[in-house]
């Protein structure tokens, strides 16, 4: 699970050595589906709060995602004037 999250790849990518494809992507999606996740990240936030390693007033949001649609990046709609 591990290695697909940090590389990113694809399920069918997953080298021989960690099992079958099958096997690794059914429990993830178990897991996901019952939070284990969810329950991993907020007990290591709490941990890393506790140590005082978190700053919770300082936040990134990443706009690499965000999509416009493309008249918002300057394509001509039709009918307009010189179009």
């Amino acid at each position: 699970m591990l290695w697909i999250l940090r590389t990113g790849a694809p399920w069918e990518d997953l080298p021989a050595r960690y099992r079958a494809v099958g096997t690794v992507s059914s429990q993830f999606y178990r897991w996901r589906k019952a939070g284990v996740f969810d329950r991993v990240l907020q007990r290591l936030q709490a941990l890393a709060d506790a140590r005082g390693d978190l700053d919770w007033d300082l936040h990134f949001v990443d706009a690499t995602v965000v999509r416009a649609h493309q008249h918002a990046a300057g394509a001509r709609r039709s009918g307009a004037i010189g179009g």
